[in-house]
């Protein structure tokens, strides 16, 4: 669909400066956080006084109707406002509301009383996902609702519960910020929250989470993907049986003058694994530590109170936040490694 740009102007940012005791989110009748990353069109004037104009985008609603939605502009104010301050807009001049803008104001359930698999710690059976935990785009809620959905029916089905780690997946690291961080605005998941980010790539993503759909009965044909795992081992082990591995190595050498005629899928990932098995490896290493600190499972109802030692800080966010497991612990803000290394012994 084809779609328009225009751009507000100073006679728009005039008219609403002078409404903003009119708009809710500006007056103190509401006090709660609004969005960071699509802010409404009063937080634009006020936040960056020192923009002329701000872009607005003109997108039909419908292939055949007429109405078209005005992208950028939201906004908390009365009818009155809004009407004046669009037909200030260039080629909205005329423009008739079918429905008049709004704010978003966010509200969400605290995420730390959640279990990594999105469960409420209160009440068995009861997920909560999207933004009731205080996250803000469709990715994370829709990332959320596919392992609340999963482990709900892994529970009907009586199997285990189902915790994607940090190092397997972006969806593992936001809930496990989510569930043990204190956030103060609503999260984005963000690569540069991910530590095994040379683990977390997008050309490795199915080889990392198909096993998982098959599992849980969401992909059922697996030939092709077998097929394609064992023609990646194979022709690792060839190059590695002929020493063509070390040439491989050599920033100007591609796999193709090592071993042509793979298909490009497996080639891809068979050049990545060998040119960047040093650094694949070593942060497989600190994954293995994660690992033996996240099988440590600390008891649901376990009673911080016994102690005696540990500080009272530590002991506070640990009852309120309730880990799962000690590498959950060792990451919550105030948690010391000496705090751990107590809880470690009372544990063993």
């Amino acid at each position: 669909m084809v779609c328009w740009i225009t751009h507000t102007n100073e006679s728009t940012h005039e008219i609403i400066r002078a409404n903003l005791h009119r708009a809710p989110m500006y007056c103190g009748q509401i006090t709660s956080v609004g969005p960071r990353y699509c802010p409404s069109i009063e937080d634009k004037v006020v936040r960056f006084r020192e923009k002329t104009r701000h872009q607005i985008f003109l997108e039909p609603e419908t292939i055949g109707g007429e109405s078209i939605y005005v992208n950028g502009t939201s906004t908390s104010t009365p009818p009155d406002v809004q009407e004046a301050f669009i037909h200030t807009i260039p080629g909205l001049e005329r423009a008739e509301f079918l429905r008049y803008g709004y704010a978003v104001e966010y509200d969400y359930a605290p995420p730390h009383q959640l279990r990594p698999t999105l469960e409420t710690h209160r009440y068995q059976g009861l997920y909560f996902a999207g933004q009731i935990n205080g996250t803000s785009g469709y990715e994370e809620a829709g990332g959320q609702g596919l392992v609340a959905g999963i482990n709900a029916a892994l529970r009907l089905q009586g199997r285990p519960p189902f915790v994607l780690r940090r190092d397997e997946g972006y969806i593992g690291v936001m809930i496990d910020d989510l569930i043990r961080l204190e956030h103060r605005e609503p999260y984005r998941m963000f690569t540069s929250r991910a530590e095994y980010r040379l683990l977390l790539r997008c050309d490795n993503a199915d080889r990392r989470l198909m096993p998982y759909a098959f599992d849980f009965g969401l992909l059922r044909e697996r030939s092709s993907f077998d097929a394609r795992e064992a023609a990646i081992r194979g022709a690792t082990d060839a190059l590695r049986k002929t020493g063509k591995d070390a040439v491989l190595r050599r920033q100007d050498v591609a796999i193709g003058d090592v071993l042509p005629g793979l298909p490009r899928d497996v080639a891809e990932q068979v050049e990545i694994g060998i040119k960047y098995e040093g650094y694949i490896e070593r942060q497989a290493n600190e994954v293995e530590k994660f690992r033996r600190l996240e099988g440590k499972v600390i008891p649901d109802k376990f009673n911080y109170d016994r102690l005696k030692h540990l500080r009272n800080e530590a002991r506070e966010k640990l009852k309120r936040i309730r880990p799962a497991s000690v590498g959950q612990a060792a990451r919550i803000a105030g948690v010391t490694p000496a705090d751990i290394q107590l809880l470690l012994v009372h544990l063993g």
